[in-house]
């Protein structure tokens, strides 16, 4: 009776394991705007929905890191959900208070940028399988506000 549990257990794993599942990207990472309190980038994603019908997304989670240390991290929940058989692109506000900004100031450059690490976490309720997280993460370099920036 055990082998016969254990043959249906490795069948479902099986099965699950070749579902196809959404597949993501981070196409890009850019300033948006400056506020009196903090510095907004813009990260932008492409989702490719492989169902026939939407999916919900539950939120994104995210974590933005300059130095090994971390700068900004939050959730976006419930942004919305995918379209059907398509390609579906979101964009993730990140807030970065200008009192890290700040501290990151010696870290700077002549070029007046500073290496970021951000790692997405996209949630997303698939049918059977329940929720299910796509983890996402890109490096690079992102340029602080300038006076321009400002008017």
């Amino acid at each position: 009776m055990a082998d016969l549990v254990d043959m249906a257990k490795n069948f479902v794993a099986e099965k699950l394991a070749n579902i196809k599942k959404p597949e993501a990207s981070i196409t890009d990472v850019d300033f948006k705007r400056l506020s009196h309190d903090s510095v907004e980038y813009l990260a932008k994603l492409s989702v490719d929905n492989p169902y026939s019908h939407d999916l919900p997304i539950c939120e994104i989670s995210y974590t933005l890191k300059s130095a090994g240390r971390v700068i900004a991290s939050g959730t976006m929940p419930d942004p919305g959900s995918l379209k059907a058989s398509d390609t579906t692109l979101l964009e993730v506000p990140v807030k970065v208070p200008h009192s890290i900004l700040l501290s990151l100031a010696r870290d700077v450059g002549a070029d007046w940028d500073i290496d970021y690490e951000l790692e997405l976490g996209l949630t997303i309720d698939l049918p059977i399988i329940g929720n299910f997280t796509i983890p996402l993460s890109t490096k690079g370099e992102i340029k602080l506000p300038t006076i321009s920036d400002i008017f």
